[in-house]
């Protein structure tokens, strides 16, 4: 189902129809979906450090166990490259995660020689420290082989009439998650000009390609990370950036021991998704807020990617309210005729594909049901691992 939704996503990359619908975002939405996404790897950091956590009655409320490891370690983390930060030193995230990761050494080292009351009130017992943070084993390690999912594919099932459904919605999610990330990633890089991308269509068609190839090596959706934001605040800008990180990836994977401990443990590495959704926050200021047909919807895409967890499900909020706000206050023939298309479509997209697909997925076997979790999960919330896949 993926690799059918990224060929998909492709063809439409290909034809440029990802690339009109990139331009038919006014400026008030672009800088509408950059504050959103910045709020939303915010609240995904919290969460992931446990600053945050579910509450039945309110959905979410602050951790009640304040001194907890899981939380001085975040904290720690989150000051140190603030304060870096503020005082403009280079690599001001990278030199956070590595204190972070040197406090959760020595904490995961002293928490044993804690007496019971200290660690009772410190929450040792039920902490991410003492029950997820384990020192790697090794520093050098073979990557597995690809052999048991490479072209592991059922196309044929993928095509069925049960599973398009499925289909749809990887591709929705990929299409307008990819553009949101790319919208929001480009404003905090300064790359917009005229409110249009400079090579939009190259950008498109190599994530794209991404997808397909991910889908063939036997991995969940593959696309635009909204992490991304943090190398934009670190100062890269250009391909070379991207190029320099795509071989360090693969140098990293023969240092899987020492990265599944550092990424295996959320509270190190969330401080800098906080810090850099502090940082999108600021395209906020560009919104013309006096003009409630561009403010109204740019807040609902602000508030809407954050609650629904999802950049997609944000951005079709604002879609269509834009283009209903716009129509109905007499000033409809001032956006162009793909808005509204676009809206009509996601209105019938919700209506009619998402309500069939949930009682399709109601009435899957268990074991389906399962198969489709990380898949769905990952196109919502790519960030929210728990570790590396």
């Amino acid at each position: 189902m993926v690799f059918v939704s990224g060929v998909l996503f492709l063809i439409l990359s290909l034809i440029g129809l990802r690339e009109l619908i990139f331009n038919a975002v006014s400026p008030s939405l672009k800088n509408g979906i950059a504050a959103g996404i910045g709020l939303f790897i915010a609240f995904i950091g919290l969460q992931q450090a446990g600053v945050i956590v579910k509450d039945p009655g309110t959905a979410v409320k602050l951790n009640a166990h304040f001194a907890s490891p899981d939380l001085i370690v975040f904290f720690v983390g989150m000051l140190t490259t603030a304060v870096l930060h503020a005082r403009r030193v280079r690599g001001s995230i990278l030199w956070g995660i590595i204190v972070a990761t040197v406090l959760a050494c020595l904490l995961k080292l002293a928490l044993p020689q804690m007496p019971a009351g200290l660690s009772a009130v410190h929450n040792v017992s039920e902490s991410m420290l003492n029950k997820r943070f384990e020192f790697a084993k090794g520093l050098i390690a073979l990557p597995p082989s690809l052999g048991p999912t490479f072209l592991k594919m059922d196309v044929a099932h993928a095509l069925t009439p049960k599973m398009l459904p499925f289909v749809f919605v990887f591709l929705f999610m990929l299409t307008f998650d990819a553009i949101g990330t790319l919208i929001g990633v480009c404003e905090q890089a300064g790359f917009m000009r005229d409110n249009k991308l400079p090579r939009a269509k190259q950008a498109m068609v190599s994530d794209a390609i991404g997808t397909v190839a991910g889908a063939a090596l036997g991995t969940s959706t593959v696309t635009s990370f909204v992490e991304s934001a943090a190398g934009v605040e670190a100062g890269g800008r250009t391909g070379l950036t991207g190029l320099v990180v795509a071989a360090l990836f693969l140098f990293a994977l023969f240092f899987s021991p020492l990265i599944a401990m550092i990424g295996g443990y959320p509270p190190i590495t969330a401080p800098a998704l906080t810090i850099v959704g502090a940082m999108m926050l600021q395209n906020v200021a560009k919104i013309d807020r006096k003009d409630y047909t561009e403010s109204i919807p740019a807040f609902l895409i602000i508030i809407g990617i954050p609650l629904s967890y999802s950049i997609a499900d944000g951005l079709a909020l604002g879609f269509i309210s834009y283009a209903i706000i716009e129509a109905f206050s007499g000033r409809g023939r001032e956006i162009s005729w793909l808005t509204y298309v676009l809206a009509i479509v996601l209105v019938l997209y919700f209506v009619f594909v998402r309500s069939r697909m949930a009682s399709s997925q109601r009435e899957l076997p268990a074991a389906q049901r399962q198969s489709l979790r990380l898949p769905l999960v990952q196109a919502r919330g790519r960030a929210k691992r728990s570790r590396p896949v």
